[in-house]
């Protein structure tokens, strides 16, 4: 199964609002997550705040599926 991106058929200002946070994390964060620095290296840094601003969205829809609170170290286990 392959996760594509975010859609632009949403709700357009939360999109903005997730993209605007993740570029402000990727451009003038403290401890920017190695995966999205490394992604910004080899292409380009719009695709880099994309990537994250998508992993952020799917972050925030697991909370509220599944009714948790977040939990910085969490790992997901298989079912």
């Amino acid at each position: 199964m392959r996760l594509l991106g975010i859609s632009k058929r949403g709700d357009t200002y939360l999109r903005t609002l997730l993209i605007h946070g993740a570029r402000s994390v990727v451009m003038n964060g403290k401890e920017s997550p190695e995966w999205a620095t490394n992604l910004a290296r080899r292409r380009s840094v719009n695709v880099a705040v994309v990537a994250m601003a998508n992993k952020t969205a799917r972050t925030l829809w697991a909370l509220l599926a599944h009714e948790r609170e977040y939990q910085p170290g969490y790992v997901s286990q298989p079912a």
